[in-house]
């Protein structure tokens, strides 16, 4: 049985049964912990005039909130939030916050709302940031991090403190911790850096430290499972319109115009495809879930003709993961890997607009004006808009909440609307796609109109 399958707690009442896939607290290795009574109860103003100040132990939501009659069972994480005692006094703790991997909006809301919500809530003071991603830690690159210098942070794009991919050095970063005297670790990255704070929770573990180890999922893919969505993703979603908006205005322009904008998504195409939705100006959406073939009948180039001779012009999304078996058969090119250990992609956007452009120039009967946009970096880079800066804060804040009760080895995001607690277990074994069996890419197909692309052995069953 693996470590982490001690979390799961089946739980029966009469005839109903649920499986808790509980998170780690450190009275589970340091069983003699004293406990404090949460500071918030009478030192905190904002939480006087609520109804009820704390969560109770027992209140969990449910992963599914569709279930059968007649089959209740199922998997439930506890519900995030205060509770009546704390394993951390305010005045011991000493916080770091550090931040892993590729940017993505609102990784400094994240940081503002860590820092202002352990000062104001819960008057903790000793906050470091870790620059540079996980090899921080074993550097000497740490800032001190106050309510004062993180009060404009949200209103710019990147992250403060730096990020890289790798550098993930497990025994030298809890070394660094230790070191260092921090008790409660924010990590703020996505599933690689998620795997990280999972193998530092164990370390930690091992070695009966006092340290909560808390992971905020990070990736503007919206590629993590279990949770509804990741913090970013409304950012990103709207900003890719602003390029498919440019686009269209170039495509319309021009006679057999073509507008080509390739948007985020190494594996999964939920930018795309919400994107797409939003703007309605779209023709076709490629995406890494649903395979597509250039030539022949009911392929990509047959379809581009048509649109062309019915409206005169068209708009292609295309995921940067979408097509990448097409792109690799044609350039023959060995898979490489980033420092994170992600399969590095080619350019699939430049790559397809060259495909499109040659088929056109060898057929000779449709002269084509095709302008292609990738504003990836562009839009990785924006700040969070307003949708999502409310959304890292209930992250952070949850987070904090989680830490000072105890918790540990969890990470916190949105299940059913509602923030829990979910074991990292959960978090990295596998990556959330986009089901092309599911209701929302037919609505997505009956936007824009195009075909599947897909054979008929690719569809297996209906999603409801």
């Amino acid at each position: 049985m693996d470590d982490h399958d001690h979390s799961k707690k089946e739980i029966f009442s009469g005839d109903f049964r649920y499986v808790l896939e509980d998170v780690p607290h450190l009275i589970d290795y340091l069983p003699n912990l004293s406990a404090y009574p949460n500071p918030l109860l009478n030192n905190n103003s904002a939480y006087s005039a609520t109804e009820q100040y704390f969560v109770n132990m027992d209140d969990v939501v449910a992963q599914k909130i569709v279930v059968e009659k007649n089959s209740l069972s199922g998997a439930y994480f506890r519900l995030a939030g205060p509770r009546q005692k704390v394993f951390f006094e305010p005045e011991d703790v000493r916080a770091c916050i550090v931040t892993c991997g590729g940017l993505c909006p609102g990784l400094n809301t994240v940081i503002r709302e860590i820092v202002g919500g352990l000062n104001h809530m819960y008057g903790v003071h000793k906050i470091v940031g870790i620059e540079g991603g996980y090899k921080g830690f074993y550097g000497e690159n740490t800032i001190s991090l106050t309510p004062k210098s993180v009060n404009n942070i949200h209103k710019r794009g990147g992250t403060i403190l730096g990020t890289s991919r790798g550098g993930h050095n497990t025994s030298n970063i809890v070394d660094s911790i230790q070191d260092r005297g921090i008790n409660q670790v924010y990590i703020l990255g996505g599933d690689g850096t998620q795997k990280g704070a999972a193998a530092i929770y164990e370390e930690i573990r091992r070695r009966g430290l006092k340290v909560a180890v808390v992971g905020i999922p990070k990736t503007i893919d919206n590629d993590i499972p279990v949770i509804d969505k990741s913090f970013g993703f409304d950012t990103a979603v709207e900003e890719a319109q602003r390029a498919i908006d440019a686009a269209h205005v170039e495509a319309e322009s021009n006679e057999n115009g073509i507008g080509l904008v390739k948007l985020m998504g190494r594996n999964s195409g939920f930018i795309a495809m919400y994107a797409c939705l939003a703007s309605r100006d779209v023709d076709c959406c490629l995406i890494p879930e649903s395979p597509f073939y250039l030539e022949g009948e009911g392929g990509l180039f047959e379809y581009i003709e048509h649109c062309l001779e019915k409206q005169g012009h068209m708009v292609i999304v295309i995921a940067e993961g979408a097509g990448q078996e097409l792109v690799s058969k044609s350039t023959q090119k060995a898979d490489q890997l980033d420092a994170s250990g992600n399969k590095l992609h080619q350019d699939v956007g430049s790559w397809i607009s060259q495909q499109i452009k040659n088929h056109f120039e060898e057929k000779g009967t449709i002269p084509i004006n095709l302008k292609y946009i990738d504003p990836t970096y562009m839009i990785r880079a924006v700040p969070s808009i307003s949708s999502d800066n409310i959304f890292c804060t209930l992250l952070a804040h949850s987070a904090i909440h989680g830490a000072m009760a105890g918790y540990t080895g969890f990470t916190v995001g949105p299940v059913n609307g509602q923030h829990v607690y979910i074991p990292f277990h959960r978090i990295i074994e596998r990556q959330n796609k986009v089901a092309i069996t599911d209701r929302m890419w037919a609505r997505l197909l009956c936007s824009t109109n195009q075909p599947s692309f897909l054979d008929p052995k690719h569809i297996t069953k209906a999603s409801y």
